[in-house]
């Protein structure tokens, strides 16, 4: 296996690395601001306490990726299978960013916080939020699959849909004008 080149502290501005090559690595408390990754390699890098700001990370291959306490802010993340990244030690939040039919299928992703996001078509399918936030997200056409919404948060959620009898929602939180995303598949009227 090629030894990981190492960057402690650094700081990479906007950098588009569709024109120039990714360098694959260890990256410790570095920030990202924006930088443009579409479709860009990041298989087996390593990011550690970072903060990515502002970047496009459209379709990027995050297979085998590791994140830790990483930070995603203003960020385009749309189409990003986190469900292929190493889910050992994983930690991220997430927000002001576009997430759209990205895919956390099967993950195990206790109390994450997600604010102020745009999560359309996302595949929460058997994942685990326990405890997880979602303020201010707009969650339209998501999946919620034998998922573990227990302790979630979705008081400030919009355009869920989510069926209490396939869900574990154990003291989950709602707000009054999400119940009919609740109720959706019993086909009743709510005013």
């Amino acid at each position: 296996m090629m030894e990981l080149e190492y960057h402690l502290d650094k700081h990479f501005s906007n950098i588009n690395f569709a024109n120039k090559a990714f360098a694959l690595g260890k990256y410790e408390n570095c920030k990202f601001e924006k930088c443009t990754l579409p479709k860009v390699k990041l298989s087996e890098s390593v990011f550690i306490n970072c903060e990515f700001i502002s970047c496009d990370f459209i379709s990027s291959n995050i297979s085998a990726t590791v994140f830790r306490d990483v930070k995603f802010n203003n960020s385009n993340l749309t189409g990003l299978q986190f469900d292929s990244c190493n889910q050992l030690l994983l930690s991220f939040e997430f927000t002001g960013c576009q997430l759209n039919r990205s895919s956390f299928f099967g993950m195990k992703l206790p109390k994450i916080e997600f604010a102020k996001c745009e999560m359309i078509e996302i595949d929460f399918g058997r994942a685990d939020l326990t405890g997880s936030s979602f303020n201010d997200c707009d969650l339209k056409n998501s999946i919620f699959d034998n998922s573990n919404l227990s302790k979630c948060d979705f008081r400030k959620a919009s355009n869920y849909i989510i069926d209490p009898e396939n869900n574990k929602i154990s003291k989950a939180k709602f707000s009054f004008i999400g119940i009919p995303g609740l109720l959706i598949k019993y086909d009743i009227e709510i005013k």
